[in-house]
């Protein structure tokens, strides 16, 4: 790793009276989806024109207004691309499609015929403008690369006015602009602008993109506050953000770009793009909506998100991606499943408007999510995870000294077997640890009657195939059944908790019992009774706890 050696570090802006970092991000940005185009998607096998039209279709659905549709002189796919869209009638009024084209004439006059009768269209010219660019590739001046992109403006606006300028919006990027001199990037931009024309009802674009990601993401942020600070005509100009993702942070760079005081942003949905992609419009999106804006598209239902761009670019989505992978709303830690439980209970007991439940920062519902995969059962999981999954699925409410007890039980059988619980699994394994458990005893029968404000109980059990009978008095059911349990076995028999609800799963008219009993040694038993009776529901739950006290597991 000696090898660091060979690279400079990047020489930032020296900004000192920045104002970004106190600014507050209070509304969603223009959104510009660029994931049709073919050179920005990369893709191993590029997209057919049907799948092209679908994912359009999609963008279209979730609420873009401005959808890049290609590079219409770079191929037959893409110019057919913008052509089906035109001549089918495919994009609504109040959506403008955007192509891309270099500052070159044949390059650009192809563009505009690919946009022949289009209602509204982004005609996007670029230049490269950096440094490393001018020296490497084109080997060009300053003033030449200037030449350059005043030539394409120029082309622009000839040619717009041949197809009817009322129909397009014109936007110019300086390639590698974060490569780019800053005083050059706005002296080149001023040039562009110069030419456009814009006004405070017919804005253009300037983009302002990290063609390759080379500084933390307040370089960037720096950078957008320069040029805005220094363009000429702001107020007639938009200013447009075209993060890559090259260092890992194209969705910090867009947020604090958005701070410096852009106004748009051009992304992908799942950060899709070549090399390490482009900034991931929904996430950005998202981390608008958990702060309490409406981030103007709607991923209600994240899946089909997920779908559509699988089956159109081949790629997968991660499972830890923000808000869209599989893993990202479930609980493996015992103590995060136990503080997302507590959480969930503490939203339905205060009723609250905001939402507020640890480690989940939105609501899995409202990115079209269940609740059913937030917690997952393994050895690393605690009693609070357990209760939730036999709560929410099965409306068992296990009492808190019955968790801990319930919960290392099935901490043992997931390390056993080395396997995640699912619901079912932990379900049937509660109902085999404390339910109606009838080994040795087996309640055969029981009839009870007030005598002298006692309860009598007759009763017939069978204690290993033994058919057993006794008859006993009590201040309730309970204790006269104790009682009798006590007079045909050598054991004490002392209730220490006590609980009841109506059960939810399944038919509503059952109830549930759960019975938590000290032995002669005071060690603690739960046997758990369910029953469409009441009173056999807690007859039930006794005999459990009965069965699995100590004193049947060594002396029967």
């Amino acid at each position: 790793m000696m090898n660091f050696k060979k690279y400079k570090p990047y020489e930032s802006l020296k900004l000192v009276d920045r104002t970004w970092p106190n600014n507050e991000i209070k509304k969603a940005p223009k959104w510009c989806s660029v994931d049709l185009r073919d050179g920005n998607q990369a893709l191993e096998v590029p997209m057919n024109l049907e799948q092209k039209i679908n994912f359009f279709k999609f963008l279209v659905k979730i609420g873009f207004k401005e959808i890049e549709v290609g590079f219409p002189a770079a191929s037959d796919t893409e110019f057919l691309f913008v052509r089906t869209l035109i001549e089918q009638n495919l994009i609504p009024e109040d959506v403008t499609i955007q192509v891309l084209t270099q500052a070159r004439k044949h390059i650009i006059e192809k563009t505009f015929e690919a946009l022949d009768g289009v209602h509204k269209a982004i005609v996007h010219v670029y230049n490269s403008t950096s440094t490393l660019q001018r020296d490497v590739v084109f080997n060009k001046s300053k003033k030449e690369i200037i030449d350059l992109a005043v030539e394409g403006a120029t082309l622009l606006k000839t040619l717009a006015q041949k197809y009817g300028e009322e129909h397009f919006t014109f936007e110019y990027s300086p390639e590698s602009f974060t490569g780019t001199e800053m005083d050059y990037a706005v002296e080149i931009c001023n040039c562009v602008l110069a030419v456009f024309k814009p006004t405070k009802d017919k804005k253009a674009i300037l983009n302002l993109p990290s063609t390759v990601e080379m500084a933390s993401a307040n370089v960037y942020a720096d950078q957008i506050e320069y040029v805005i600070r220094n363009i000429n005509d702001r107020d007639c100009v938009e200013i447009s953000l075209h993060p890559h993702n090259d260092r890992g942070t194209a969705v910090s760079s867009a947020e604090l770009g958005l701070l410096a005081g852009a106004d748009r942003v051009e992304g992908t949905l799942f950060g899709n793009g070549e090399r390490t992609g482009n900034v991931d419009i929904l996430n950005v999106a998202l981390n608008m909506f958990s702060q309490g804006i409406d981030p103007e598209l709607d991923f209600s239902v994240v899946s089909e998100a997920i779908e559509i761009y699988e089956s159109s670019t081949g790629l997968s989505v991660h499972p830890r991606h923000p808000y869209a992978g599989t893993l990202v709303y479930t609980a493996f830690s015992g103590s995060h499943q136990d503080a997302i439980n507590k959480g969930l209970a503490k939203m339905k007991e205060r009723q609250s408007a905001f939402w507020e439940v640890p480690y989940l920062p939105i609501d899995p519902m409202d990115v079209g999510r269940s609740y059913d995969p937030i917690i997952r059962i393994n050895s690393q999981s605690g009693k609070g995870g357990v209760a939730y999954i036999l709560e929410s699925a099965f409306g068992i409410r296990l009492p808190k000294t019955m968790q801990q007890h319930f919960g290392k039980r099935v901490t043992e059988v997931s390390d056993q077997n080395n396997m995640e619980l699912l619901p079912q699994n932990i379900y049937e394994l509660f109902k085999q640890e404390y339910v109606n458990i009838e080994s040795p005893i087996a309640l055969v029968e029981y009839n009870e009657n007030e005598e002298d404000d006692l309860v009598n109980v007759v009763a017939t059990i069978k204690l290993n195939d033994e058919v057993k009978t006794f008859n006993t008095k009590g201040a309730g059911l309970l204790e006269a059944f104790c009682k009798g349990l006590e007079s045909l076995l050598p054991i004490k028999v002392e209730i220490t908790d006590y609980q009841q609800h109506s059960l939810e799963y399944g038919s509503k008219s059952r109830a549930i019992t759960y019975l938590q009993i000290h032995d002669e040694n005071k060690n603690v038993i739960f046997g758990v009774g369910i029953s469409s009776n009441i009173s056999q529901s807690s007859i039930r739950a006794l005999i459990s706890a009965v069965n699995n006290s100590h004193f049947f597991k060594t002396s029967v």
